[in-house]
């Protein structure tokens, strides 16, 4: 069952979230990662959305989006990440 996770963010901080960039695709694709969307604007049809950029991804399973989220790798990464903007991120099942 794929996993999919949504991040919304809004970059503070350009130099420094690239270092982030930078280093994302390999550990990201180690787990099994494909970038679905990530836009330059969000459309907001309704309600509220915290920031104005938003990332989704795809997974093969749940557990492989755990994995790369808790990946040591991943976690030294995000730190850039953490510096330079701020963000929300939720994990997603697909329902099949």
């Amino acid at each position: 069952m794929s996993a999919y996770v949504v991040a919304q963010l809004r970059i503070n901080d350009p130099e420094t979230f690239e270092t982030y960039l930078a280093g994302f695709d390999p550990i990201f694709e180690r787990h099994g990662g494909e970038l679905l969307a990530a836009p330059d604007e969000t459309e907001i049809l309704e309600g509220e959305w915290a920031h104005p950029g938003t990332v989704i991804m795809k997974f093969p399973t749940v557990e492989h989006a755990r994995r790369w989220y808790a990946d040591t790798d991943y976690q030294n990464l995000a730190q850039h990440r953490w510096q330079s903007a701020q963000t929300n991120l939720v994990l997603v099942a697909d329902p099949d």
